[in-house]
């Protein structure tokens, strides 16, 4: 398992935009879709690729295609702000979905709705979420895809609290996690400190 801060200066120069309270939704949009994308190249750097033998317009040469499937998990709302740019770097990336809301009081994660693609047992897994704050929905999340079968498991969020953190690695200590950011603390209604507010309101408008 494997804790990572990608640390870029174009991703910084976007967080920072994504931060500002006057941002709008489309500016704060258009920041996270980019943002997905670099960190999206980052953790794919790695990745399994199957080669294979291509025809150019003037020889026969090496070819090479992703090995396995890429599956995208969002929680819903706020993780589908993130497909967008991880498609645009690999469009056959298949989705699914997980819906899970938040108790305001006691801050426990409740889920609504969870669909999957079929033959994820072999594939990479990616699980999508802007905020890493108490970490309750991100290992409900991760307890799901693993009820359905899927082993090789990474974590991508935008901006994490130590708090966060330190629960996923305690219950999932065989993810890897992926972040823009490791922000200072959680305030007393759950959110992160200085983070980004509520993502899912600014990404879609709703306040």
């Amino acid at each position: 398992m494997a804790f990572t801060v990608i640390k870029h200066p174009l991703i910084l120069d976007k967080l920072t935009r994504m931060r500002k309270k006057d941002s709008n939704s489309k500016v704060f949009k258009e920041n996270l879709d980019e943002i997905a994308q670099l960190m999206a190249y980052e953790i794919f750097q790695t990745i399994e690729l199957k080669e294979f033998e291509i025809e150019t317009p003037v020889a026969v040469t090496k070819g090479y295609k992703i090995a396995k499937d890429i599956v995208l998990f969002p929680i819903l709302r706020a993780g589908l702000g993130m497909v967008d740019g991880i498609v645009k770097l690999v469009p056959n990336a298949k989705i699914g979905h997980i819906g899970l809301y938040r108790d305001e009081t006691t801050f426990e994660p409740h889920e609504y709705f969870a669909k999957k693609p079929q033959n994820i047992e072999e594939a990479t897994v990616l699980v999508l979420d802007p905020m890493l704050a108490t970490g309750g929905s991100a290992n409900m999340a991760i307890d799901k895809v693993k009820e359905w079968g899927a082993k090789n498991i990474k974590l991508v969020c935008l901006v994490a609290a130590p708090e966060g953190k330190e629960n996923v690695e305690k219950h999932h200590p065989d993810i890897d996690i992926y972040v823009a950011a490791l922000d200072e603390k959680l305030d007393s209604k759950g959110y992160i400190i200085p983070g980004l507010g509520d993502a899912g309101d600014r990404i879609f408008g709703t306040k």
